[in-house]
């Protein structure tokens, strides 16, 4: 339960800020915003402000009522919670050139380019902006500073399901203090021990909650490196904290070089497809976030805000690839009409965005699955905690 709330709570900030980015924009840009939602349709509840010759009042709007419904006998935008809790939306006036309206003068699709262009790019601004926020406020209270020579101390962050590690009972969070002979070591140092003993049963002592605990472990061969291993992601982790006018800075520093590494990642994973080398373990859907997430959470606070701000700078980057129906995908048909002068036939326009709807929506599913392959072990832990 303490996973499942944490990873709302911090899907919930990622998702509401982003969409509140594309609304205060519209906004200002006299765009009328006619639904803010939290989740993916169908609506379960929302909430609208009501005007009538007595004054003004707030009204529940429940999910069997459409939207043409509630903007006839409303004014003001619907604040709803839809059941597909997988991201958010606001739908803006005439961004469909389609619908009813949408060459009135409070639409998106009378507004000029420039105009069209921030509100389509605010969203991506607002991740940024809360990475910044959160890697700041991490650096004030004390975050873990992590590098594979770093000095500190060696950390689990990631057991793979029905590995050795897995197998002897490590947990993320535990502390590597000694392997064999190796006392205190790199990851650096870590990995090379046990790929140069990968034929011999392996001592680990470990620090788990305090307690020092010694594991026997005999490493696995995999198959794609012919490396060995045991099944951990680890990373040597010192806490690093900063005066608040510091911690700013160094937020703000962090961030860029994070976005950077975050943009490389992309390329490299992009390209790799386009060589057909796959994804293999490098994507996560909700399942594996929400795991990572209750991880994160139970390393301590600094841990937990620093993982919030890599999950916020991902959006951000995913949102402004040029995919159909992510606001890069938007962005892009937007930039053509001003490059060619004349725009692509909203019809076309709007099943390109379904069609990639669709299309991301399978992504999700097909990710899901292998998360719950991968993290099963996880799964079945919180569920047996939950019932």
């Amino acid at each position: 339960m303490f996973t499942l709330f944490i990873f709302i709570a911090v899907l919930a900030l990622l998702v509401i800020s982003h969409e509140f980015g594309h609304f205060i924009v519209a906004r200002k840009n006299g765009i009328t915003v006619e639904e803010f939602g939290f989740g993916f349709p169908p609506r379960l509840i929302g909430i609208q402000r009501v005007k009538s010759d007595s004054g003004s009042h707030w009204e529940i709007i429940w999910r069997k009522k459409q939207l043409e419904e509630t903007l006839s006998h409303h004014t003001g935008t619907l604040y709803s919670i839809n059941l597909i809790p997988l991201g958010g939306f606001v739908r803006i006036k005439g961004e469909n050139a389609t619908e009813s309206g949408a060459y009135e003068r409070d639409s998106f699709s009378t507004k000029k380019t420039w105009q069209k262009a921030l509100v389509l790019v605010a969203g991506v601004v607002m991740n940024i902006i809360v990475a910044a926020i959160l890697l700041s406020v991490g650096y004030m209270v004390g975050m873990p500073s992590a590098g594979n020579d770093a000095v500190g101390k060696l950390q689990v962050m990631q057991v793979i399901a029905d590995k050795p590690a897995a197998t002897a009972g490590i947990v993320a969070g535990d502390a590597i203090l000694k392997i064999g002979t190796l006392e205190n070591p790199t990851v650096n140092q870590f990995q090379q021990y046990v790929n140069n003993h990968k034929n011999e049963e392996l001592s680990v002592v470990i620090d788990h909650k305090g307690e020092t605990i010694i594991k026997k472990i005999h490493p696995t061969i995999y198959a794609d490196t012919g490396k060995a291993g045991i099944g951990v992601a680890i990373v040597s982790v010192g806490v690093v904290r900063y005066p608040w006018y510091r911690a700013i800075f160094e937020g703000c520093k962090s961030t860029w070089e994070y976005l950077v590494l975050i943009l490389l990642g992309f390329w490299q994973l992009l390209s790799g497809l386009f060589r057909g080398a796959g994804v293999g373990g490098a994507v996560s859907g909700p399942v594996g976030v929400a795991v990572m997430t209750g991880e994160a959470a139970r390393l301590g606070l600094g841990y937990l805000l620093q993982f919030a701000a890599m999950l916020s700078l991902n959006l951000a980057v995913l949102n402004i690839l040029p995919i159909p129906a992510l606001d890069g995908g938007r962005l892009l048909f937007v930039l053509i009409a001003k490059v060619f002068r004349r725009g692509v036939a909203p019809r076309v326009e709007q099943i390109f965005h379904s069609v990639g709807f669709v299309l991301l929506m399978t992504l999700v599913v097909v990710v899901t699955v292998h998360d719950i392959g991968a993290f099963k072990g996880a799964i079945v832990g919180w569920f047996t905690r939950v019932f």
